[in-house]
C-alpha cells in the first residue's frame, strides 16, 4: 500500500453516502421496500450497515438473481422519492470542502450510488463548485473498488493515481479501492479500526469524523 505521506495531498477523492452525507435511513428504507416487494424479510438498519457496500450491479444479482434488474427499478423508484427530503450532511462536511477548496486541493467524488442520484444529491446542497468530478456507479467500465472510476474522477485534473491522492471513506471497500489504485486511504469512522479488521487494505490514517480530518489536513 503506498505509504504515508508527510505533506498535504494534491487530489481528496471522497466516498459520498455516510462519508459526506448522512444517507443511511433512505438507503435503509428503499432496501427494504425492495426486499419485501421480492417476498424477502427485511433488514434491521445495523444489517444494512454491515452489507450495502458494493454497487447495485455488483450486489443486485447475488440477492435477486435473474430479476435484479427488477428489484433495481423498485429500489430507484422508491430511493427517488425520498431521498432529497432526507438528505443530511454530517458535521463539518461543507466547511472542510469548503476550505479545500480555498487552499486549491482537487476535489472529486467517487461513490457507488448510480451517477444522476449522486450529482442531484450535490446539485440539491449547492455543492457542485466544491467537485471537479462526481462519479458515481455505472459511469465507469467497472464501480469501485475498482481502478476505473478513480481514473474517472482524476481525468483533465493534471494529477495522477499515486500516493499525493487521498481516498477518504467509511467503509472496506473504500480503503480496497484506495489500495487498488495505489492512493492513500484515509478512514473516516468514528471506531478505529479493530485489530485485524482490515487485515488485506489497513487505512493509512484514520480520523474520527470530518472536522479531524480537517484538523489533519491543517496540520500537515
Amino acid at each position: 500500500m503506498p505509504a504515508p505521506i508527510g505533506g498535504r495531498p494534491s487530489a481528496i477523492l471522497f466516498d459520498w453516502d455516510n462519508t459526506l452525507v448522512d444517507t443511511w435511513g433512505v438507503i435503509h428504507d428503499a432496501l427494504n421496500a425492495t426486499l419485501q416487494a421480492f417476498g424477502r424479510d427485511p433488514w434491521s438498519l445495523a444489517e444494512t450497515k454491515i452489507r450495502v457496500r458494493k454497487s447495485m450491479r455488483d450486489s443486485f444479482p447475488l440477492l435477486f438473481g435473474e430479476r435484479w434488474e427488477e428489484a433495481g427499478q423498485v429500489f430507484y423508484d422508491r430511493y427517488k422519492a425520498v431521498h432529497l427530503q432526507k438528505l443530511t450532511p454530517l458535521p463539518g462536511a461543507r466547511e472542510l470542502l469548503h476550505l479545500l477548496k480555498e487552499h486549491g486541493l482537487y476535489l472529486a467524488v467517487v461513490s457507488n450510488k448510480r451517477g444522476e442520484h449522486l450529482r442531484t444529491e450535490a446539485a440539491h446542497l449547492g455543492w457542485e463548485p466544491y467537485f471537479g468530478r462526481m462519479i458515481g456507479a455505472s459511469d465507469a467500465a467497472r464501480d469501485k473498488p475498482a481502478c476505473e472510476p478513480v481514473d474517472l474522477a482524476l481525468s483533465g485534473s493534471g494529477v495522477d493515481r499515486s500516493g499525493v491522492v487521498w481516498f477518504a471513506g467509511d467503509a472496506d471497500i473504500d480503503l480496497e479501492c484506495a489500495f487498488n489504485s495505489k492512493l492513500t486511504s484515509v478512514l473516516v469512522r468514528a471506531t478505529p479500526p479493530e485489530p485485524g479488521e482490515f487485515a488485506a487494505h489497513p487505512p493509512t490514517h484514520h480520523v474520527a469524523d470530518l472536522r479531524a480530518l480537517a484538523e489533519l489536513l491543517k496540520s500537515l
